[in-house]
């Protein structure tokens, strides 16, 4: 969006969010999250994601992410890097990956237990 001078804007200023919107707590939602900007297999996470107003920005860990719209292996983009990440839901039965493959999933610690207790069905492990 350009300035009042018609010059555009830093990027940084399209994700910030008003005084009014600060005061008001951001939706947030255990999810999956995989960098893909390595190939096909990447590192993952399952963590607590944080939504924008409209939803189409999402914000882990300090960083902000897009929406590709749709995508094929991935979904979303790193705003900063313009790195390519699938994020999404995680699985009841814990098949997050994309071609299930067994390598380890990071989960954050500030949400483990209630991913156990009210994703996987279970207590923590």
């Amino acid at each position: 969006m350009p300035s009042a001078n018609g010059e555009p804007q830093p990027h940084a200023t399209l994700i910030s969010r008003s005084e009014k919107d600060k005061k008001r707590p951001m939706r947030s939602r255990i999810m999956y999250i995989e960098d893909k900007s390595g190939g096909l297999i990447g590192p993952a996470r399952i963590g607590r994601v944080t939504f924008s107003k409209t939803g189409r920005t999402l914000y882990y860990r300090g960083r902000s992410f897009q929406s590709l719209k749709g995508g094929y292996k991935s979904n979303f983009f790193d705003t900063e890097t313009g790195s390519l990440f699938w994020i999404s839901g995680p699985k009841r039965d814990g098949t997050d990956r994309l071609y299930g493959e067994r390598i380890p999933i990071e989960i954050d610690e500030d949400v483990r237990e209630e991913y156990w207790r009210e994703t996987r069905g279970r207590r923590s492990a």
